[in-house]
């Protein structure tokens, strides 16, 4: 029987990246001839981020029925389980690890990992949600170049991160492959797949959405940003946008669903204090000063706009149980990002057969189709962005649009091409 190891952080995490290699592993495991095991992070970042990263809310199981093997091992702050990573994944001596890059500081322990198993003659796999992050730091490209250079195949979502790939490592036979393509026999093959829709949220279809929406003090329609606030995501954009629109019709609501990402931990510890201190030092030396998140405070735009009666803020982590309450209880999702990779955010949408409006940038012009499963605004206006919303309420999308854009993109058709090479 083949093992496949998918390297990222286990469901005992928050998150989009968690909640896509646990729906990888379930693809996989759906295979009756693959011993399926995820090896995961104990700690994904230095010590001084000041960010709780454990999912202490979600009480189902999300492997429950599944065959599959759960290993906490990499600590990113002791390079011993660096070593006892690898020892652990070559001794399960598996068919191919696919390892989940999204982070670029993540780039120093997964270089390790990834030099010594291809030296293992162990195929790896890198399924790549961004090649140059949004932050793109030179530390950051340097990182990215350093560590992803070690694989046998690349996996991409989008075009825009193919052509990336081939200008941060240039000079390489790399053989772009689509969904019915036969596997290259020379060459590096970068994979150009999709975000798979995610299968771990469905429609509760004795939902009583009236009365939640009636409880929340929600208008006839409702707008949803949903996720972690991040500058990158644009929610300022989004609040601007809906003041444009507030302006205009007494019909809408706002509805913003999503944890604070900097502001997890109790700010009265001292161990808080220490680590905020640290990681602001290390800011000001790595990043672009337009880059620092530490003051972005886009729900401040609600005050000065007066909208609080029609926008309502949840600014916590939601269960994986309680996500359907909000996109079953809106119209459309929002994504008016600054710039973009495949989003996890899109692709539960997708499963909600929820239009999209989203800007005009990143890999969205490839996925939406104005007009048929969505709207596509200007970005950096937020004109632009109010006229969209509008037009979805004048001209609104049909949810089997949305349904049909999407059909092909299921985790069992990922995983399937994927075992191809």
């Amino acid at each position: 029987m083949k093992r496949i190891v998918t390297f990222g952080p286990g469901p005992q995490f928050k998150g989009g990246i968690a909640n896509y290699n646990t729906s990888l592993a379930k693809a996989l495991d759906r295979n009756e001839d693959l011993e399926v095991h995820i090896v995961s992070w104990t700690q994904q970042y230095p010590a001084i981020i000041p960010r709780d990263f454990i999912d202490r809310k979600s009480k189902k199981d999300q492997l429950a029925g599944y065959r599959i093997k759960v290993h906490y091992l990499l600590n990113y702050n002791r390079p011993g389980t660096w070593r006892k990573t690898v020892r652990f994944i070559r001794d399960l001596n598996p068919d191919r690890v696919i390892i989940q890059w999204a982070i670029a500081i993540q780039g120093i322990p997964l270089r390790y990992m990834a030099r010594k198993l291809q030296k293992a003659g162990i195929r790896v796999f890198f399924d790549l949600h961004f090649v140059v992050q949004k932050e793109n730091s030179n530390l950051d490209r340097l990182l990215t170049r350093r560590c992803i250079r070690f694989s046998d195949v690349y996996i991409t979502h989008s075009l825009k991160t193919f052509k990336e790939l081939k200008e941060l490592i240039p000079g390489r036979d790399y053989r772009l492959s689509g969904m019915d393509d036969t596997p290259p026999s020379t060459g590096i093959p970068v994979l150009k797949l999709f975000h798979p829709v995610y299968d771990m949220f469905q429609k509760d279809e004795s939902f009583d959405v009236e009365r939640f929406k009636s409880s929340l003090g929600l208008k006839e329609h409702v707008f949803l940003f949903f996720g972690f606030i991040r500058k990158y995501k644009g929610l300022h954009n989004v609040i601007e946008a809906f003041n444009l629109v507030a302006q205009q019709r007494d019909d809408v609501s706002l509805l913003i669903v999503g944890e604070l990402f900097w502001n997890t931990l109790d700010s009265r510890k001292f161990s808080t204090r220490l680590k905020n201190a640290l990681f602001g030092l290390a800011k000001k030396l790595f990043l672009k000063k337009q880059d620092d998140e530490q003051n972005y405070r886009p729900l401040d735009l609600v005050e000065k706009y007066e909208l609080q009666d029609r926008v309502v803020a949840i600014t916590e982590f939601v269960p994986n149980e309680d996500v359907h309450k909000y996109f079953q209880t809106s119209d459309s999702i929002t994504l008016f990002y600054l710039t973009a990779t495949p989003s996890g955010v899109e692709s539960m949408a997708y499963n909600f057969g929820m239009p999209i409006l989203a800007t005009r940038v990143g890999h969205f012009p490839e996925t939406i189709q104005h007009g048929f499963n969505g709207y596509l605004a200007e970005p950096d206006n937020p004109s632009s962005m109010a006229e969209v919303m509008v037009q979805s309420i004048e001209s609104p999308i049909l949810a089997d649009n949305v349904y049909a854009t999407s059909a092909e993109m299921s985790w069992d058709n990922y995983a399937s091409v994927i075992l191809k090479h």
